[in-house]
């Protein structure tokens, strides 16, 4: 079936809260609104205040509140609206979320779901288009999704409700008009494992979000000059898939890893180190990394576009590691 990305979200929603007794959606506008992007549109008039809840404007508040429900047994999903505004519920997500298992010997889990929008690209400036999912997979205790693609947005969710701990998934926000095919019976999907998106020989390509999507555009330019790329969507950034990168690197010996996020302390920098540790001696060349440049994300489209990875800049890193460029 045809289908979108946010209403891919919105069936998982829909599912969960079928599906679940103890599943309820909090956050801003997610109600009466239907969401900021669209993905809770109908679900109050379907289930009602009580499962649907708009919250006031406190994320560390509605934050807290999800957390509690979720040690008293209830299986929350809390939406804050884009990663910036999560920077408000750090101590929450971080301090207790994040460590009630392992301060209390065991005893106490918080099973949560964190979604939130993440990414540029939509000129909404610096303050409103960080990607810090490499800040939330630094931290003991998360687990930490970046759905790229229809099926995992329609299935990461139920997966994500049956974790004991917390899991925050991160939706990239240019993703969400993103249309395509969708199996009728699409459902749950395991949230362990990378996926090989297109199957190569020459470079591989790891990423994830927004940027698979790029560097399969990439892939397709390259394969035109005879390069066959694999492209590695990680998915699951906490924890990584650590062997199916290697493996990807032992078929095709070289690796550019393309991240939305600062170069500096960047997630990337977590990826290169993770193959240079298990594949290092199967390397033909020095691991490449495509950021976003060191610069709060300007306002202007040509700006904007010009500070973030592209396709573009990604074959030119693979056409330079191959002695093309």
């Amino acid at each position: 079936m045809k289908t979108t990305y946010r209403e891919a979200i919105r069936s998982a929603l829909r599912e969960a809260l079928e599906k679940d007794d103890r599943v309820f959606l909090m956050g801003e506008d997610v109600g009466r609104y239907g969401g900021s992007y669209a993905c809770s549109l109908g679900l109050l008039e379907q289930f009602g205040p009580e499962r649907v809840r708009d919250t006031p404007l406190s994320e560390a508040a509605f934050t807290g509140a999800g957390i509690g429900a979720a040690i008293a047994g209830m299986r929350p999903i809390v939406e804050i609206m884009t990663v910036n505004f999560s920077m408000l519920a750090l101590d929450q997500i971080i301090n207790n979320a994040a460590t009630l298992r392992h301060m209390s010997g065991g005893q106490i889990g918080v099973p949560l779901v964190i979604r939130m929008a993440t990414g540029a690209g939509r000129q909404v400036a610096a303050q409103h288009s960080h990607s810090l999912e490499g800040f939330y997979a630094h931290v003991p205790g998360l687990k930490v999704l970046a759905p790229a693609t229809l099926e995992d947005a329609r299935g990461m969710l139920w997966t994500a409700l049956q974790e004991p701990d917390p899991v925050v998934i991160f939706e990239h926000a240019v993703l969400y008009p993103l249309s395509g095919e969708l199996a009728e019976d699409a459902g749950a999907v395991p949230i362990d494992k990378a996926a090989i998106r297109r199957p190569g020989k020459d470079v591989t390509i790891a990423t994830y979000g927004i940027n698979v999507h790029k560097a399969l555009a990439a892939a397709a330019t390259l394969a035109s000059s005879g390069v066959e790329a694999e492209v590695v969507d990680l998915r699951t950034l906490r924890p990584l898939d650590h062997e199916t990168l290697a493996e990807s690197v032992r078929r095709t010996r070289r690796v550019v890893v393309v991240d939305e996020s600062w170069r500096t302390g960047s997630f990337a920098a977590e990826v290169c180190t993770s193959i240079v540790e298990h594949a290092f001696y199967d390397l033909d060349a020095p691991p490449a990394r495509v950021c976003t440049e060191e610069v709060p994300i300007p306002y202007p489209k040509h700006l904007e576009d010009a500070s973030l990875p592209q396709p573009e800049k990604i074959v030119r890193a693979v056409t330079e590691m191959l002695g093309h460029g």
